[in-house]
């Protein structure tokens, strides 16, 4: 048996983010015993760096992590080895083996795509189910593998994508199973998709700011990966980090209203007042003014959405928050305002809208100033 054999996870995805997430989870756990097994990686694109990449996953010895930042008021600058990942392929020149690891070696499929990641290709076809051209999306590779394994009669397999996607795992499933539809696969075969693969909806929280070449990374102490709880499913290791929860949408609603809407509130500032270029988001929480009108926002117009929920999520939403400003005045991380304000627009919508449409629900009577502005493209 080959070394790839025994490695039970098979991972799409070799962004600087899952090397100091799930990657660096596991390879702690394996070494105390509290992981399923070794990962073998996959790089779905073609580029030279992507290459290197994993050119430099496949020596012996793993890659460092750099933890950065405040703990509890107490500051963290270790460097850690991970060591999980034993194997890398790339889908361009090593699609057969990833086929043949999917159908009778995997046990958990992780994966985490990108902000396209979801998006089908016209390109992509039947006949690919067969054959050596490897899809052009991340759903139809998974069809591709997950049909192998139906014929092959393997054992049912968890996926955990770990895309910033609400539901992501539903979503997934929902896109694989139409374009299998699509694709006029048997019915035994789409219930076996429905049914047999269990498509795990997980929420990944850690700010990454920047590479180690060629392999490595840069990240802050804090970290978490709350998985909803699934009947049947198999977790790739246990570690404090690592969450398995009955209601997923508590933690994806605090990420969501605290963390990210603060991180565009910051954007929105550093637009509308003209602050430098490189500004990042620990020299925001210096600045008095933008710091207070964040605070202001936070405790005005977010927090008491959080306390009409319940006593319980009121005093977690206030203990998520103090981790939070940690966060933000982290004095390692570069973490530009910048990069933030990519996007922007769908930003604001897809942070804001959410808490003002619970605070219509949950208490109707909360003026929401400055979000209800932002929304309508401005600022207050």
């Amino acid at each position: 048996m080959s070394q790839t054999d025994t490695n039970p996870i098979l991972q799409f995805g070799t962004s600087r983010f899952l090397q100091a997430h799930a990657d660096l989870f596991v390879s702690e756990a394996l070494a105390e015993g509290r992981a399923l097994g070794p990962i073998t990686i996959v790089q779905t694109t073609g580029s030279a760096q992507g290459a290197g990449r994993v050119a430099a996953f496949r020596q012996s010895g793993g890659y460092p992590v750099r933890i950065r930042g405040f703990q509890d008021g107490v500051v963290i600058d270790e460097e850690r080895r991970a060591t999980a990942v034993t194997q890398a392929w790339q889908t361009g020149s090593d699609w057969q083996a990833v086929r043949r690891h999917a159908a009778s070696h995997a046990r958990i499929i992780l994966s985490n795509t990108g902000d396209t990641g979801y998006q089908l290709s016209e390109g992509d076809h039947a006949g690919m189910l067969d054959g050596d051209v490897v899809p052009a999306s991340f759903p139809a590779k998974l069809l591709v593998l997950l049909y192998g394994r139906f014929l092959a009669g393997a054992a049912p397999i968890t996926l955990y994508p770990c895309e910033l996607v609400v539901d992501n795992g539903s979503v997934l499933r929902e896109l694989v199973v139409s374009l299998a539809r699509d694709w006029q696969l048997p019915f035994d075969a789409i219930a076996y998709l429905e049914s047999g693969c269990i498509w795990v909806n997980s929420l990944v929280d850690r700010i990454v700011s920047e590479a180690i070449e060629p392999i490595g990374a840069v990240a802050e102490p804090y970290g978490l990966w709350a998985i909803e709880a699934q009947p049947g499913m198999l977790l790739p290791c246990t570690h404090p980090q690592v969450v398995v929860t009955d209601s997923l949408q508590q933690y994806e609603q605090r990420k969501l209203f605290l963390l990210n809407l603060g991180h565009t509130y910051l954007a929105q500032l550093w637009q509308d007042r003209g602050s430098p270029a490189g500004m990042t988001v620990r020299e925001a929480m210096a600045d008095g003014a933008m710091l207070a009108a964040l605070e202001s926002l936070w405790q005005d117009e977010v927090l008491p959405v959080f306390a009409a929920m319940g006593e319980a999520e009121a005093q977690a939403s206030v203990a998520y928050l103090a981790q939070v400003r940690e966060r933000f005045a982290n004095p390692f991380l570069a973490h530009r305002l910048a990069d933030i304000a990519q996007n922007h627009a769908q930003k604001i919508a897809r942070r804001m809208a959410p808490v003002v449409a619970l605070a219509h629900q949950l208490c109707p009577g909360l003026a929401q100033p400055r979000l209800h502005a932002l929304l309508k493209g401005g600022a207050q």
